[in-house]
């Protein structure tokens, strides 16, 4: 489990809409169509946009519609090869649900997975896994208020494999059964998917949708749906809905992968020809209309939320087709909203800043209206000094507009993501490519190549002027309103009048123009004279090539042709968290929230993005377990950059005291987050308590981080990064002896850094904690029908040999396929059950299996007799040969897909010099999965999956103060 720590020291920002649903008048009815003849063409519910758009769609992908109306998209991409990505789109969503259908669009997509004319209730995950398909990561669904989606990642496209994945989704679209019993069993879950979703975050996202869509039937057609009606509705309301919307002309069928799209073709039409509605057509919604409003401030109370306030304008939506014109519109008021958003980060990032984030956008929702928003996050009671910011920051916006040097910055920044894009075209992801095709089916867009892309845009930024972008982005904060939502854990003072009057106030105060920026010069070209290879030899079977230069840096590079212009970049030195005691609190625990956002010592991080703008670089900079990391993304042209950058991160960081003030001062919020939800808190405290007490891995408290002060993080920061050698790992679409040049010119210039620093004693030592007899009680503050429970079994370590890690991976998928049909299916007690297996790489002996499952309280005592049940099943008996290969084909087709991703090799290459012992590991992983058997999993659950090993732990509601 990653360190609570690590993630807590992310800032956390507002809940974005970026899903929406509006409020309820009845839904108009329509006549039932005339019956047509046989061999008539049916109109599809949509055309595709291209019809009715001057923008060329993109010509690789082929486009087709069948007599029944029923569209697909096929498209051969090869990356990663021999797979395939599956996504069948409906035209419906909760939007289409009657007032006692609510909920049951998304229920309706569970129920389709549930027994189909051909396939019998349980089997179709079954013959999916047996395929390699993961139910989740390989089989999933989706339903959204304007469509529901169904998605598989087909690890091969044999015939074998093709031909049963299309009639399965064939079965879904037209032959479900909903057995009442079926209904009735699935209840529970959706019920707990509900349990688990109820956040602040999503009660915040009503109360937007309340806010901006009155009348509207967004603000009443959440997708989860009433509670009442999913635990009662009777099974003809579910037959109502899915006969008058899964139907072939509400259908569009995608297809994305290393396939002849011919043949293809042929199966598509074959699978889906036949397939005919069996009743009229469902009725489109009335959405309403936007009405007309005055200004209007809400406040929430939410405990548990992120401290926030949100403006929004509204309007009626903009319903215009895709089309040049609409998109030279996009692209001027994009490049306004970008300059802004890029002044109130830079003013985020400041010393003393007045908020923790802020930003502005412009989104359209589900047809029912369109929005501008200003929103901004910020330390409870600090909120005028935020509200007066980034109000005053976008009127001085709005007043005297953007400078030409802002805009021509993000002209470059976004030209060059439109040449990166074209550039590395011919290797795009398979499942990118077909989410991006669902995503333009769904929004009405023209899916067009990325030359075409930048083609529109370069005819939309020519002769372009800042008045025109001026003028575009100011009709962003216009429109019915302002409509302010003021998300507040704690009562605010004054209420809404309070707010009100400060926001009135703000926006009678004037505003100047903002100050000229300096000229910038990149000053970190020149580390020392260019090293030659001190040794370079090749791991031919592997495909890297190792390099030493004479100051001790380490370089592993391998080539590869998996993403054209992709080159990913890793740097790994120090000693990184073995470096701290295990038994107190050491500042220098907070080294990553200054390492990145702190900059150089040259340059701040803005002042960097400025100099270094239309260039390809990545940097972040972290703590991890045994060493500091440094890691970048870059295409070939900047690899020089991406290594200068790199480099002067490790050299000359710069550690401003900004960011480390901004995290002491939200954390506490934070905390206050993590603790309302089940997850949240489990989160929080599992890393330590499983950690046996480790501090390093125990979440600080508020206070404990408030006495920290930033020369002890710098100190410690400096000397960290002062000795020990460098070992990079490049790995893409590079020349390699380029590659061996840009690093000799940067780390290989430096003075040599010394040996390895040793490891205080005793920090590689890491200990599962006891067995408990009870559960280890924890507490968050949420609802009182909100549970967690956790089991986890103390097991072995991946130090050296990697082969029980990675057998037990294969006995925790076991167990999370019989948590999926026992704790999910049988008994409904969970929505999402998991199983896991944790093997440490550098605490010796250290792992655990665990499962996780979030509950109702009372329920908790059933879900640890049915994981012990489980488990002892696993000791006694071993796996039939059905279930090892449901558990082992999906791994071993996920890790074939992983060593396809030039991610993957950066991982296992990253130490191939200092550890050369694990590159035998890399070579022997996919044969080790491929090899267990039946008797290997029973005998790890015989060794590890003991009753009297297992810790335990609840999360439930604090009990009420007596």
């Amino acid at each position: 489990m990653r360190s609570a720590r690590h993630l807590l020291f992310v800032a956390v920002s507002g809940l974005a809409l970026t899903t929406g649903a509006f409020a309820a008048p009845a839904l108009a009815q329509t006549a039932a169509p005339a019956a047509a003849s046989p061999n008539a063409q049916v109109a599809p519910s949509d055309p595709w946009a291209q019809a009715a758009s001057d923008v060329p769609a993109d010509p690789a992908v082929r486009y087709g519609l069948l007599p029944n109306g029923m569209r697909y998209a096929l498209l051969h991409n090869a990356t990663p090869p021999g797979q395939a990505s599956f996504r069948l789109r409906i035209d419906a969503g909760s939007l289409m649900e009657r007032d006692d259908q609510k909920g049951l669009a998304h229920f309706m997509e569970h129920m389709a997975f549930n027994g189909t004319k051909d396939v019998p209730e349980n089997e179709m995950l079954r013959i999916l896994e047996r395929l390699g398909l993961a139910f989740g990561a390989d089989t999933n669904a989706f339903t959204s208020f304007d469509q529901t989606a169904y998605m598989l990642e087909l690890p091969n496209t044999k015939d074998e494999t093709v031909d049963p994945s299309l009639h399965i989704l064939r079965e879904m679209m037209s032959a479900a059964m909903m057995a009442p019993d079926a209904i009735d069993s699935e209840r529970g879950v959706i019920v707990g998917e509900e349990r688990t979703r109820d956040t602040p975050q999503l009660r915040v996202l009503k109360t937007q949708l309340g806010l901006l869509a009155p009348g509207q039937r967004l603000s009443e057609r959440l997708p989860i749906g009433d509670l009442d009606i999913i635990r009662t509705a009777p099974r003809q309301r579910f037959v109502d809905f899915y006969d008058a919307y899964y139907r072939p002309s509400r259908a569009t069928f995608i297809a994305v992968g290393d396939f002849d799209v011919d043949a293809m073709e042929a199966k598509v039409r074959a699978a889906f020809g036949d397939w005919k509605p069996t009743a009229a057509d469902g009725p489109e919604p009335d959405l309403g209309t936007v009405a007309p409003r005055q200004p209007q401030t809400s406040i929430l109370v939410e405990p548990g939320i992120q401290s926030s306030i949100q403006i929004n304008w509204i309007k009626a939506p903009d319903l215009s087709p895709d089309t040049a014109a609409e998109r030279a519109a996009d692209v001027r008021r994009g490049l306004g909203l970008a300059v802004l958003n890029r002044r109130l980060g830079e003013i985020a990032r400041a010393d003393n800043p007045p908020f923790i984030g802020a930003g502005a956008g412009y989104q359209s929702l589900f047809d029912s209206l369109d929005a501008g928003t200003l929103s901004v996050a910020f330390n409870p009671g600090d909120w005028k000094r935020a509200l007066e910011s980034v109000e005053q920051e976008s009127r001085r916006l709005a007043e005297y507009g953007v400078s030409d040097a802002e805009l021509q910055r993000e002209i470059v920044n976004t030209r060059t993501a439109l040449q990166n894009a074209v550039a590395s075209a011919a290797t795009r992801s398979t499942s990118t490519l077909a989410n991006g095709l669902l995503g333009a089916v769904n929004d009405d867009q023209v899916f067009s190549a990325p030359q075409t892309n930048l083609d529109l845009f370069n005819k939309a930024v020519e002769g372009l002027t800042v008045d025109q972008v001026n003028q575009a982005t100011k009709a962003v904060f216009e429109g019915q309103g302002p409509l302010l939502l003021f998300s507040s854990p704690v009562p605010v003072e004054g209420g809404e009048a309070a707010v009100t009057a400060a926001l009135e106030a703000s926006r009678n105060t004037p505003v100047q123009a903002r100050a000229a920026e300096a000229e910038l010069k990149w000053p970190y070209d020149n580390f020392g004279a260019p090293a030659q290879p001190a040794a370079r030899s090749e791991v031919a079977d592997l495909g890297a090539t190792l390099v030493r230069f004479p100051n001790g840096t380490l370089l592993n590079i391998k080539k590869t042709d998996f993403r054209a212009d992709q080159v990913l970049v890793s740097a790994r030195t120090g000693l990184g968290e073995l470096g701290l005691p295990a038994d107190q609190l050491s500042p220098l625990s907070m080294a990553s929230t200054i390492l990145t956002a702190g900059g150089l010592g040259k340059l701040s991080l803005d002042e960097m993005n400025r100099v270094l703008s239309g260039r390809t670089y990545g940097a972040s900079v972290s703590q991890a377990t045994d060493a500091y990391v440094f890691s970048g993304a870059t295409k070939p042209a900047d690899l020089q950059l991406e290594l200068q950058v790199l480099a002067a991160y490790l050299t000359d960081p710069g550690l401003r005291a900004a960011p480390f003030e901004q995290t002491k001062a939200l954390f506490p919020q934070i905390l206050a987050q993590m603790g309302a939800t089940p997850r949240g808190v489990f989160q929080r405290d599992a890393s330590g308590l499983l950690a046996g007490g480790d501090v390093r891995e125990t979440t600080p408290t508020a206070e404990q981080v408030a006495a920290i002060q930033i020369e002890d993080v710098r100190n410690g920061v400096r000397s960290a990064l002062a000795q020990g050698p460098v070992e990079i790992t490049v790995v893409g679409d590079v020349d390699i002896d380029a590659v061996i040049a840009a690093v000799g010119s940067t780390f290989g210039a430096l003075p040599a850094r010394g040996p390895q620093p040793t490891p205080p004693a005793g920090s590689t030592e890491r200990r599962f904690p006891a067995p408990t007899a009870a559960p280890v009680q924890l507490h968050h503050t949420g609802p009182a029908e909100q549970a967690l429970g956790f089991v986890a079994w103390p097991t072995t370590d991946q130090v050296r040999d990697r082969k029980t890690a990675r057998q037990l991976s294969i006995l925790a998928d076991v167990l999370q396929l019989r948590l999926n049909d026992e704790i999910r299916e049988k008994q409904g007690l969970a929505y999402s059950p998991s199983a896991g297996s944790t093997a440490s790489s550098v605490f010796p002996g250290y792992g655990y299996v665990a499962v996780t499952a979030e509950t109702p309280p009372a329920a908790l005592p059933k879900l640890f007799e049915t994981v012990d049940a489980i488990a002892a099943d696993l000791r006694d008996n071993p796996v039939s040969e059905d279930e090892l290969n449901r558990a082992r084909r999906p791994a071993v087709e996920r890790l074939r897909r992983n060593m396809a991703d030039n991610g993957y090799w950066l991982t296992q290459l990253s130490q191939a010099q200092s550890d050369p012992a694990g590159l035998d590991q890399t070579r022997n992983q996919l044969s080790t999965l491929e090899a267990v058997t039946a008797a290997d999993l029973q005998a790890l659950a015989r060794q590890y999956l003991k009753s009297g090993s297992a810790w335990r732990a609840t999360v439930t509601a604090q009990p009420a103060a007596q």
